[in-house]
Parts: structure tokens; C-alpha cells; sequence
């Protein structure tokens, strides 16, 4: 048996978490639903908040003793949280724009942050139900219904032509001018925390996202792409930190088991 302070005990009770709260969001998915919008104007659904509640209470019941961050509980001050050694970094549903277009491309993440980095990570895709899930020092993993686990490996870049993943809805002109800047590529236009995954698997180089994302949005496939072998780093090259008084991620570069410098190829910004 694990000790208790071995984190990775948590990482079962945090996929089968993972995978009930995908079923209450295909619950939503497969009938009709309304659209609403926070103050952002991100949107907003039914099935975020079913989610949300379904985690925090399952999450609640196997690790009492450690708080929870959600997106849709984010308004915690900063003084609380900076108290914080060990806690759930949750997106209940990361890919609304996703799941409204109805094109599968939306995830559950959960993550356990520790001293500001993830430890834990369970990213579960609900649509064709998969599951990538990862713990520090343990490997990280692909698994899909009734198959085993399969582990993954992120990919070196041993130069030629490179497959970036790109975001299939916030790409913009920063993005661009990294993709010019490479030369020859390929693209491959994917949602949510799929694009790090893919990183992690080793089905693409790069992934640059030149853009804002949140915390919660970040934290679990950074655990599986790192678990994998590969990295997530600012465009400094310095890995995300987590918990922090913004809970904004910097631009960033998640890429593979190697050392080519992607950062070369960021523009700089105004």
C-alpha cells in the first residue's frame, strides 16, 4: 500500500472522478442546452456547473484535507491560496467553445499542484472516452475502454519538418509569425488540453500557445507531457508555475524530449 504522503495514491480516485464527471457532461452534450456567458464573455453551460459540482464533491470525499481550485470556483482571494503547499487545480470542462460546436474537442482536467508545480494529472476526453493520466516519477498514460494502458512517450525533434498542433479556436497573428518563422510544417488544428496531449504522445513537436490561458487550463496535461518526457515552459524556457497571485500562464511552449530551442521562433511581443 502507499504511503499517505505519496501523491500518486490519489491518481485512481482522481481518474475514476474524471470519468464520472465527463458522463454527467455528455449527459448535456447529447441533448439541448443553453449558452450563457460570465464576465469575460466566456461561455458558460449546464453542464460546466454539473461538472464543477460533481468534482468538488468527489474530490471532497477522497482527499478532505486538500482545497480545491476550480474554474468555477476561482474567486478564492490570494491570501488563502498562498497558504496552500498542496491542492486540486480542476477545469471541470476546458473546451466550451468546443463542446457548443459540438465537435468532441473538449476535456475534464484535474491536477494536483504541489509547491507550485503539478504532480498529479488526469485528462479525460469524454467523446471517444480516453483517458491520458500521469504521476511525477511514475510515466505517463493513454487508455481508451476496455484496452490497457498504454504509455507515452513524447517525441525528440531531430530537425525536418515539424508537426505543430495549433489551437482550433484562439489562434491568432503571434501564432502565425511562429509558423512562418519555421519554415515547412505541418498543422494540426485541435481543442482543448488535447493539444498538449498530443504533445505527449509524441503525435506532434510543439505545441505554442501565444496567448492568455488560465492556470487550470494548463496544469493537468503539463503533468502528463512532463511525465512523458517532454516540456512546458514560458519562452524563457523556465517550466509554468502554479498557484501564483494572477492565476494567468505567460505565453508558452509545450514540446518534446529534446533540446531544440522552439523559443527562437517566437515573435517578440509589442
Amino acid at each position: 500500500m502507499a504511503p499517505k504522503d505519496d501523491i500518486c495514491e490519489h491518481l485512481e480516485g482522481a481518474r475514476a472522478i474524471a470519468v464520472e464527471a465527463g458522463r454527467k457532461i455528455l449527459d448535456v452534450y447529447e441533448r439541448g442546452f443553453s449558452v450563457e456567458h460570465k464576465e469575460d464573455r466566456s461561455p458558460l453551460t449546464e453542464a460546466d456547473r454539473a461538472a464543477h459540482d460533481l468534482i468538488a464533491a468527489r474530490l471532497a470525499r477522497l482527499t478532505p484535507d486538500i482545497p480545491l481550485l476550480s474554474e468555477e470556483s476561482a474567486k478564492i482571494e490570494y491570501a488563502e491560496r498562498a497558504r496552500w503547499r498542496r491542492f486540486w487545480l480542476v477545469d471541470p470542462l476546458d473546451g466550451t467553445k468546443e463542446f457548443i460546436n459540438r465537435n468532441g474537442e473538449f476535456t475534464v482536467n484535474i491536477a494536483l499542484i504541489e509547491d507550485h508545480a503539478p504532480v498529479l494529472g488526469v485528462v479525460y476526453v469524454p467523446v471517444p472516452g480516453v483517458v491520458y493520466f500521469a504521476c511525477r516519477g511514475r510515466g505517463a498514460f493513454k487508455h481508451k475502454s476496455l484496452a490497457a494502458p498504454e504509455p507515452i512517450r513524447a517525441r525528440g525533434f531531430a530537425g525536418g519538418k515539424p508537426i505543430v498542433v495549433a489551437s482550433r479556436s484562439h489562434a491568432g497573428a503571434e501564432t502565425e509569425a511562429f509558423l512562418q518563422s519555421l519554415g515547412p510544417h505541418d498543422v494540426v488544428s485541435m481543442g482543448s488540453a488535447l493539444k498538449l496531449c498530443l504533445v505527449a504522445e509524441g503525435a506532434a513537436d510543439v505545441y505554442p500557445r501565444l496567448g492568455p490561458t488560465m492556470e487550470w487550463d494548463t496544469a493537468a496535461a503539463q503533468c502528463v507531457v512532463e511525465a512523458a518526457g517532454g516540456r512546458v515552459t514560458d519562452v524563457s524556457r523556465r517550466p509554468l508555475t502554479y498557484n501564483k497571485e494572477s492565476l494567468l500562464n505567460p505565453w508558452f511552449l509545450a514540446s518534446g524530449a529534446d533540446d531544440y530551442d522552439w523559443a527562437r521562433h517566437v515573435p517578440p511581443r509589442n
